[in-house]
């Protein structure tokens, strides 16, 4: 019995892995102002800039994930 072994960095798969969450997240943020928008139009203006904040958090952590990635892509 073989066993494979794995050449490179794996950061990019735990970034890929990580990637996940934000994308999720970014998702529900527009699916909730969509969905509140869609029931109550004239709040739009008054939510839009909560959507605005929500994803800038999001994409944020992100960013910090991808980072983080990279300064430990030798330490493992």
């Amino acid at each position: 019995m073989y066993l494979a072994e794995v050449v490179g960095s794996t950061a990019a798969i735990g970034y890929g892995l990580a990637a996940i969450g934000p994308g999720i997240g970014v998702g529900l943020v527009f699916a909730a102002y969509i969905q509140s928008t869609a029931r109550q139009p004239e709040s739009s203006r008054m939510t839009l800039p909560y959507v605005w904040i929500g994803f800038a958090v999001i994409e944020a952590l992100a960013l910090l994930g991808i980072a983080f990635g990279f300064i430990w892509a030798g330490q493992l």
